[in-house]
């Protein structure tokens, strides 16, 4: 059975991407979310020691890189706020390009280690949801005589 989905029209001042925009800024998105995934696995390693720590045996240390560290993630994050990606998963390193396709807003879904847009989904749906761009393109013709 299908689901009913919500429509979500487009915003006026949003950026949205055709699949082609998305995959050209893949390059760039893709050095963010690396260095999104680096920074985020240092500070959840941090975050642990901190709770390891006494005060007095390198925690004032541990707490001044676990600051520097989260506000590199959050620099990171609002330079892919900036392209107009949305982060989705720190560890996956999940990303949505936001889309229109049929006057309602879609998300392109791209996980690091893709090598192009592969997938997509509804605003609702999440990672869950998502299905092959494959389905996007429009039906062929009929060539019926």
């Amino acid at each position: 059975m299908l689901r009913d989905h919500l429509i979500h029209p487009p915003l006026p001042d949003k950026k949205y991407f055709s699949i082609e925009e998305a995959n050209r800024a893949l390059p760039y998105a893709s050095r963010i979310i690396h260095d999104v995934r680096e920074v985020y696995r240092h500070i959840v390693e941090l975050r642990r020691n901190l709770e390891h720590t006494e005060p007095g045996d390198g925690s004032s240390r541990l707490e001044r890189d676990y600051e520097s560290s989260m506000d590199r993630l959050s620099s990171l994050i609002d330079e892919l706020h900036t392209l107009g990606v949305e982060l989705k998963d720190f560890e996956k390193g999940l990303i949505d390009f936001p889309c229109v396709y049929e006057d309602r807003e879609i998300c392109l879904s791209w996980r690091s280690g893709d090598k192009a847009i592969r997938y997509w989904h509804e605003i609702d749906d999440g990672y869950a949801g998502r299905r092959d761009i494959a389905t996007l393109a429009p039906a062929p013709a009929s060539t019926a005589a």
